[in-house]
This record gives C-alpha cells, sequence and structure tokens, in this order.
C-alpha cells in the first residue's frame, strides 16, 4: 500500500524488451536506500517487485498485462518516473490509501497556469466518472491530488489544481497535454458500490419464518 505522496523523481535507466515482459530499470537512490529485494514501489502509481537493486537504483518485471493497462509500456530510457516506496505501520499517511493498481489510463488534456498554481485538465474513460467528486481523492501516475471539478461528458474529464511543490518535485510538472496518465480511482470509493450493490440484490428476509422467542 501506498499514500501518493512522491518521494523521488526517478530516471529510467532502461528497458529490456523480454517478448511478453520488460526488465525495467530506474535510477532512484533515496527509494532504495533501505529496499530489499521483494519489496514493492510504485512507478508512476505501479506497483512493482524490486528484482535486484544498488545503491542508485532498482530493476523490476513488468509482465505484458501492465504494459497494455498502464502508461509504463511508453517508458524510454531518460524518461522520469515518479517513485514511492510502500507504507509501513509508522509512515504519515500524507495522501490518501493507494493500492498501486492502476484502473486505468488517461491525458492531460490542458494545463493554465496561474502565478501561485496550475490547473490541469485530465481526461478519463467513462467507466471511471461514477468514482470521482469534487474534493475526493484520485492517483494521478502515482501522486494523491484532490480533485477540483468533474466534469461528466459523453468524454469526462476532471480537474485538479498543482502547487509549485508538486509542479517541481513529480512528473505532473513536465506532463503536456496528450501525453497519458495512469489514474487509480479511490479504493474506498469501490468497495462502497460493491457492498452497496450486494445489499440490493440480496434476498429479502422471510419474517413469516421468524420464531418468537
Amino acid at each position: 500500500m501506498f499514500t501518493g505522496i512522491v518521494e523521488e523523481l526517478g530516471v529510467v535507466e532502461a528497458v529490456e524488451d523480454q517478448g511478453d515482459a520488460v526488465r525495467l530499470t530506474v535510477r532512484g537512490p533515496h527509494v532504495v536506500a533501505d529496499a530489499g529485494l521483494g519489496d514493492s514501489i510504485a512507478v508512476n502509481g505501479c506497483c512493482l517487485t524490486v528484482a535486484a537493486r544498488d545503491h542508485e537504483g532498482f530493476t523490476a518485471d513488468v509482465m505484458r498485462e501492465t504494459l497494455e493497462k498502464t502508461s509504463l509500456g511508453a517508458l524510454a530510457p531518460g524518461g522520469r518516473v515518479n517513485l514511492e516506496r510502500a507504507v509501513t505501520a509508522a509512515t504519515r499517511l500524507g495522501g490518501h490509501i493507494v493500492q498501486g493498481h492502476v484502473d486505468a489510463t488517461g491525458a492531460v488534456v490542458s494545463r493554465e497556469p496561474s502565478e501561485h498554481w496550475e490547473l490541469v485538465t485530465i481526461s478519463m474513460p467513462r467507466a471511471l466518472a461514477r468514482y470521482l467528486v469534487p474534493k475526493g481523492s484520485i492517483t494521478v501516475d502515482g501522486i494523491s491530488l484532490t480533485v477540483v471539478e468533474v466534469f461528466d461528458t459523453p468524454d469526462p474529464t476532471f480537474t485538479v489544481s498543482l502547487i509549485p511543490e508538486t509542479l517541481a518535485r513529480t512528473t505532473l510538472g513536465l506532463k503536456q497535454p496528450g501525453e497519458p496518465v495512469n489514474l487509480e480511482v479511490d479504493v474506498i470509493a469501490k468497495y462502497v458500490e460493491r457492498l452497496l450493490g450486494a445489499r440490493g440484490s440480496a434476498p429479502a428476509d422471510n419474517d413469516d419464518n421468524d420464531e418468537d422467542i
């Protein structure tokens, strides 16, 4: 589990094609300082397992399913990526609960800079729109962000406001209109939907069969 608070802006060192997977090597000396083999590190919001490491970075195996369903398939050497280690019991939950399981990809639609912050509009698949609410949480490329507005149109979009710290320390400071981003909606919303759906489909109690005690 993660919190969506990016710890380091890493650099892709190598992408080794293995046919049905790739071996992804990322330079990130901060996140590997206490990482061991088998540990989880989120790369642009995707939970990956450390398969090899040194003092400068780590290597992870990325299967075809992940390459097809996330923006990791578009990574190339020299690209920048958001990195976050998995939380511990002593970690501050500075963002929100993030699983590192990407729901879908969207794309940056537009950027509107102002003096002290920037408003970014992002597209999303229609299937995700019902999980977003203004002032709710969304993970974009592994970054925990607050939704400003949701536009539930035939091609739905949402907006987020980015402060200078986010622009300087994450890939959203670099992303241009048209570039893909990984999206993970708040898992609590998905659980609530699932539970309410199950409750609505459950058979009603048969009071005629109840026994008096």
